[in-house]
Parts: structure tokens; sequence; C-alpha cells
């Protein structure tokens, strides 16, 4: 299945964003594949706390660990690609791409789609090294050996040269699990443009190019959104973007005609800086980037061009994503409505507080809020007007889900244990997943690639 290293070529890539979240939508994936013109289309799926439940979910199943939605993507894409002829660069593997692989060739089976050349990118899962070693946590300086045994997961962010091993092997779906996000477009510019992974300045504006693409719709206007203030036409239909990138590392940003939203200088800027910490220094596992001096230029309508991006050497460490179990969240919700709702809401409120306490529900945290009254804003002091309904949230951190079960019943027993008028209960009962950071020397850190046949 491996086909010889290219030579650069000089010419523009279309790199279409396909998603930028695990639940993302599956229809504008499609439509960039089938109008985009595309020589890759890539697809974002994971988050710090999504590899967490994928690790639990392998723990339960072996065959499971990928992206719940990894099927669904693949039987609405896969036809295209075969006849469009577009590379898929995602990491939907999450904490089993080995998995997600071979369900990708079943698929194709099923489908009679030929030409799928699956690779997948490991060596992220660094569990075991990282609860042999002595480590503080990034964020909150506390030893990892404090909660060791809670960890769930331990992913180190790699970079691109998985992704332009797989591509050089003749890959045209390349699956994942947890590298960092940029990378996933940096890598096929690497492989296509020949980049040296040493070219800082390269690696940078590539990394640019990986930044504003990462999160598809958010970039053409979405999360972007307010009304009177920031418009945005036929939201409904937001198109995703399609990064148009020459082997400088140049990025021009657009959308398919005919779709919703609104590539502006003002989108791209709200992107730029969205979850950057210093611009100067945007450390990446493959090069520490600076946006500083990034200038933005609308070419047109839904067309923005972006430069100036450059880069250092890579940081000596790589960032690890420690997920560990950090006990139960219950709650309980229910509904007032009519004169005297807020404070009928609040003496419900009193009611499961004293019954909790009598109960002796071991929990923290707990906190009361009358959503639309004060749960958002409870430290302003202010009370509005009377409502003329609210609902009250109860919710508490609890050791165990017994304890987080109890919350939910007091709060339903509400209905006809408290006062009047109160309906609409819910309740809920989720894990409470914590995520924090480590630093490992990369040397502890090793990329492995393998190409999947049928």
């Amino acid at each position: 299945m491996t086909r010889p290293q290219q030579m650069p070529r000089k010419r523009t890539l279309r790199l279409g964003a396909g998603a930028g979240f695990a639940r993302d939508r599956i229809e504008p994936a499609v439509d960039l594949a089938e109008r985009g013109d595309l020589d890759y289309l890539v697809l974002e799926c994971l988050a710090e706390r999504t590899i967490a439940h994928a690790q639990q979910a392998r723990s339960a199943d072996p065959a499971k660990g990928f992206d719940p939605m990894f099927a669904s993507r693949m039987r609405a894409l896969l036809p295209v690609q075969q006849r469009k002829g577009f590379s898929i660069v995602t990491n939907m593997g999450a904490a089993n791409p080995h998995a997600a692989g071979r369900l990708a060739l079943a698929i194709a089976d099923e489908l009679g789609v030929t030409g799928l050349r699956v690779a997948v990118v490991e060596g992220d899962d660094v569990l075991e090294a990282v609860l042999a070693s002595e480590l503080d946590f990034i964020e909150s300086g506390a030893p990892l050996r404090a909660v060791a045994a809670s960890v769930i997961s331990a992913n180190a962010y790699l970079g691109a040269e998985g992704i332009r091993d797989a591509l050089r092997g003749g890959a045209n779906l390349v699956i994942c699990g947890r590298v960092s996000d940029p990378a996933l477009f940096l890598g096929p510019l690497v492989y296509e443009f020949g980049w040296s992974m040493t070219d800082w300045n390269k690696l940078g504006a590539g990394t640019l190019v990986g930044h504003m693409l990462e999160c598809a719709g958010q970039v053409t206007g979405g999360y972007y959104a307010d009304p009177g203030v920031k418009e945005v036409p036929a939201l409904e239909d937001l198109g995703f973007p399609i990064g148009e990138v020459d082997a400088s590392g140049a990025l021009c940003i657009s959308k398919l005609s005919g779709t919703g939203g609104v590539v502006s200088v003002a989108t791209c800027k709200e992107q730029l800086i969205y979850e950057i910490h210093d611009p100067r220094r945007y450390l990446q596992p493959d090069v520490i980037a600076d946006f500083s001096n990034v200038r933005i230029e609308q070419l047109g309508p839904d067309r923005v061009r972006l430069t100036g991006a450059t880069g250092r050497e890579r940081p000596a460490m790589l960032k690890v994503s420690v997920a560990y179990s950090e006990g139960f969240v219950g709650e309980g919700q229910i509904s007032y409505a009519g004169t005297g709702a807020a404070d009928r809401a609040r003496l419900a409120g009193e009611v499961v507080k004293a019954r909790l306490q009598r109960a002796s529900i071991t929990q923290s945290e707990l906190k009361f809020d009358l959503i639309g009254i004060d749960a958002l804003h409870e430290a302003i002091g202010q009370r509005p007007a009377p409502p003329y309904e609210a609902r009250l949230r109860v919710a508490a951190r609890t050791p165990c889900r017994e304890s987080a079960e109890a919350i939910g019943r007091e709060v339903e027993a509400l209905y006809t244990n408290g006062p009047a008028g109160g309906g609409g209960v819910t309740v809920a009962t989720r894990e409470v997943i914590a995520v924090q950071s480590v630093l490992i020397p990369r040397q502890q850190v090793t990329t492995t690639v393998k190409a999947l046949c049928r």
C-alpha cells in the first residue's frame, strides 16, 4: 500500500474543517466533501474529557473506545471520498484508533467503497509512565500521586510527525488518538510541501492554519453571533470553513457558496485569540508558535487572508492530559409558576437542604440556584422584580453514586412534600471526571504508525 515519497507540490492545498467537536453536525462536512474540491478533510472531535470517557468505554469493552459518531461520519463520507479523491485526517480514534480503523475498513466493505487505505497513529497513551513518575499537576501544583488510585487516563499530545508518516505510507484515512488539534492540519502541510520538522517558521505558520480551522463552524460565525451586535446570516445553515494554504504557510479562509455564516476579519480575530494564553508563545508539540505579528486582511465576501505567524524551537517537554474520577454530582430541578413563584422555589430549596442534613447525606459544594434569577450572577446581590415563574436547581458533589442519587430523590419528593405548584422535575446523576495536566520529557513518548489491511 506504500507509495513513493513525493516531492513538494508547488500549489495551494485546500483543507476542509469537517468537525470541531465530538457531537458536531455531519451535514456541513458532507457538503464540504461534495463541493469543496478538497485535498484533505479534517475531523477534530477529541476534547480532554472525551478521551477519558473513551478510556472507560474501552475498559468495559476492548472493541470500544473510539468516537461514538465514528461509524455515522464514515458512512456519510467514505462514498464521497471514493468519488472525489481527498484524504481524511481525524482524531476520532480517541482511546482505540486501531479498533476505529478496523471499523472503517468494515464500513468500506459494507458500502462497496474501494481504495481505502487506513493508517492509525498511536503512542499517546502514557498512563504507565505517568503513574511511575513523581509529577505535580501544572494547574494546582498538587502531586499526581495523591489521586493516582483514581486516574483513568493519561494521554500525551502528539505532534504532526505521525500524521506525516502515515501519509507518506500511502494512507488516505489517518486515524489518531490524542494529537494536538493544530497538528491534524499541520501534518498534511508538512507532508505535501516537504517542510522540515525543524523549519520553525513554517511550522509556526502551519500551526496558525490548524488553530484557525480546528473549531470548524466557530470561524464561520458560530459562537460569534450576537443579535443586534454581531449579525450572522442563516446561522441554521452554517457552512464550515475551507483553508487554502500555499507552500509559505499563508492561509486564506473561505466557505462554500450558498451556505450560512460569515467569514470576516472579526470572526477570524475571535478565533485567533481563542484559547491562546500568550500569542507570542503558543506551545505545541511541534513548535512554539508566535502569533503576535499575524496580519488579517479581508480579500472579499467570506474570504480572509492570514499571514505573519512564525515559530521557535519546539518544547523539550510534552503536555499530558491526566483524567481522574473525582466523585459524582447529583442534581434535581423543579419549576414553580404564578404569583409568588420565586418565594415558593426558595422555600423548596430550604426544605431540600434541611432534609439532606437530616438524612446525613455526605456531600460538598451544595448549590441552590433559581434559574433565570440568580444561577449565573448570584454574587451581584441584586434581586430582580418578582418573576411569574422560577426553576429551582439543586446540585451537590458526593463521593459515591448512591449519595448523588439521593439529591435528585429529595427534589422529586417536592411534588407532594413541598410548596404548592411544583412540576417538571428532572433528576440526573453523573460521574465527575477531573482533568489536569503534567509535563513529561518527549523522549518518554514514542509515536507509532500502523497501516491496516483488509
